[in-house]
C-alpha cells in the first residue's frame, strides 16, 4: 500500500490539488502528525491517481528548478560581462582622467590655472627656453605669472625702497617710442637690447631691414629714428604710457653685472674710452684696498662700488654711463609703469616671437637669429667671477639688487651668499 503524507500547514496547497485532480487524491485525515503518514488510499485507482499526482508535482518542480537555474545563469553571465567591460575600458594609470580636466581648465578658464613660480637659477643648469617652444597655452600663462609676481612684489612694503622709483627724466630717457605701431620699449643694457632697437628702427621706417642698419647707427639716437619718450610733452607721455604696448627684457642680475664689467672695462670698444680712462680710475681710487696695485679695474673693485650704500655720488659723477649696471627698477620703473610683457633673456628664443605676436608686428619683422647657447645661464662663470670676493661684499651687492631678484623671479644666489 502506498502512502501520501501532508502537513496541516500545507492545507491550501492540498485544496488546490483537490480542485485540479478531483477524486484522485486520497486523504484520510488531517491530524497534525509531523513526519508520519496521515491517511491511506483505499483503492488502486486512488493509488494510481496519487502516483500521477506525484509525477505531475515532480515534473512541475523540475521545470521550476530549470527556470530558476536559467535565471541565475543569466544573472551570473551579466555580472561577468559587466566586470569584463569595466576591466577592459578602465584606464590603468588614470592618465585620461588626470589630463582632461587640466586641458579644459587651461583652455576655458585660464585665470584659475596656477603656474609654479618660474625659476631662472636652477642648481645645475639654466633652461634655454626650448622647453616652451610651440606650446600655445603655456606661453601666455608664463607671462601672466611674471606680471602677477611683479605686482605682488610691488605691493610688498618691506621691499618698497628696492622696487619703487619715480618716473623721472632718467627713466623716460630709457624708453624708446615706435608711434607707427604704438610700442614703447624700455632699454635695459646687457640683455640683447641692441637687437630690439634694430627691430624698432625697421618698424619706424628708418631702414627697410635689420641687415641694412650700420652698427654705429643703432646707438646714435639722433640718426636711428627712435625718439625717446622724454622728448614728448607731459600729456603726450601720459597718453602713450596709457595706450601703447610696453615691454622690456631682464636677465639674471649678477650675470648681467658680469657682462657689463667685461664689455665696458675688459673688452672696452675704442669708441667708449671713458669707461676705462675715467670711470675705472674713479672706482679704483675709492674702493681698491691695495692702492699700490697698478693693474686695471678688477671685478672685486666693481662689486665693492656697486654694493656701497653711499655709491650715489659716484653715480652722479658718471652720468648716464651707469645705465649698464644700475637696477632694472631704476631703469624702467616697473612698479610705476604697467608693462604689457616682461621678457627674460634666458628664454629669449620663445619670448622674442611671443613679444612680436603680442605687439601685433610678427608679420612685419622677425627677431634676429640668436646664436646657440648665448642665452643660457652659466653658473660656472658666475662662481669664477665671484671667487675670492668676500661674503660681506657679495651680501652688500645682493642687498642692492634684491629688488631685481624678487620682482622678476630670480632665485637668491645661496651658493654665493652662504
Amino acid at each position: 500500500m502506498h502512502r501520501l503524507s501532508a502537513y496541516p500547514e500545507d492545507g491550501p496547497l492540498l485544496s488546490a490539488m483537490e480542485r485540479i485532480l478531483p477524486g484522485n487524491i486520497c486523504i484520510a485525515g488531517r491530524q497534525k502528525l509531523v513526519g508520519k503518514a496521515i491517511g491511506t488510499c483505499s483503492s488502486s485507482s486512488d493509488v494510481a491517481g496519487g502516483a500521477n499526482f506525484i509525477w505531475l508535482i515532480s515534473d512541475n518542480m523540475h521545470h521550476q528548478w530549470l527556470l530558476l537555474a536559467a535565471c541565475f545563469w543569466v544573472i551570473f553571465m551579466f555580472m561577468v560581462a559587466s566586470k569584463f567591460i569595466t576591466l577592459t575600458f578602465k584606464d590603468p594609470d588614470g592618465y585620461g582622467a588626470k589630463q582632461e580636466p587640466l586641458i579644459l581648465t587651461a583652455v576655458t578658464k585660464v585665470e584659475e590655472v596656477h603656474v609654479p613660480e618660474e625659476k631662472h637659477w636652477p642648481e645645475e643648469f639654466q633652461p634655454t627656453g626650448k622647453a616652451f617652444s610651440g606650446n600655445l597655452i603655456h606661453q601666455p600663462l608664463v607671462h601672466m605669472e611674471r606680471l602677477e609676481l611683479l605686482r605682488n612684489v610691488c605691493r610688498d612694503t618691506a621691499l618698497r625702497d628696492l622696487s619703487h622709483t619715480a618716473v623721472s627724466k632718467f627713466v623716460l630717457d630709457r624708453i624708446f617710442v615706435c608711434d607707427k605701431h604704438k610700442i614703447l620699449f624700455c632699454q635695459t643694457p646687457k640683455v640683447g637690447n641692441t637687437q630690439w632697437k634694430k627691430v624698432l628702427i625697421v618698424l619706424n621706417g628708418a631702414f627697410s631691414s635689420i641687415e641694412d642698419i650700420p652698427e654705429n647707427i643703432v646707438h646714435d639716437h639722433e640718426k636711428n629714428g627712435l625718439p625717446r619718450l622724454s622728448s614728448f610733452s607731459d600729456s603726450e607721455i601720459k597718453k602713450r604710457l596709457n595706450l601703447y604696448f610696453k615691454f622690456f627684457i631682464v636677465r639674471d642680475p649678477f650675470e648681467r653685472l658680469i657682462s657689463a664689467f667685461k664689455d665696458k672695462f675688459v673688452h672696452n670698444p675704442r669708441f667708449e674710452p671713458w669707461y676705462r680712462h675715467e670711470i675705472a680710475p674713479g672706482i679704483i681710487r675709492k674702493y681698491r684696498k691695495n692702492r699700490t696695485e697698478t693693474k686695471g679695474l678688477q671685478f672685486e673693485d666693481f662689486v665693492r662700488y656697486l654694493g656701497d650704500p653711499n655709491h650715489r655720488w659716484l653715480d652722479v659723477q658718471f652720468g648716464d654711463h651707469i645705465i649698464h649696471w644700475v637696477t632694472y627698477v631704476e631703469l624702467c620703473a616697473p612698479c610705476e609703469i604697467t608693462y604689457s610683457v616682461i621678457g627674460h633673456h634666458e628664454t629669449l628664443e620663445d619670448d622674442a616671437p611671443y613679444i612680436l605676436k603680442a605687439a601685433g608686428i610678427d608679420h612685419l619683422v622677425s627677431y634676429p637669429t640668436i646664436p646657440p647657447g648665448i642665452t643660457v645661464y652659466n653658473r660656472t662663470k658666475v662662481e669664477r667671477y665671484f671667487s675670492g670676493i668676500s661674503k660681506r661684499d657679495i651680501r652688500r651687492l645682493y642687498a642692492r639688487f634684491e629688488g631685481d631678484f624678487k620682482l622678476f623671479g630670480y632665485r637668491e644666489p645661496d651658493f654665493l651668499l652662504n
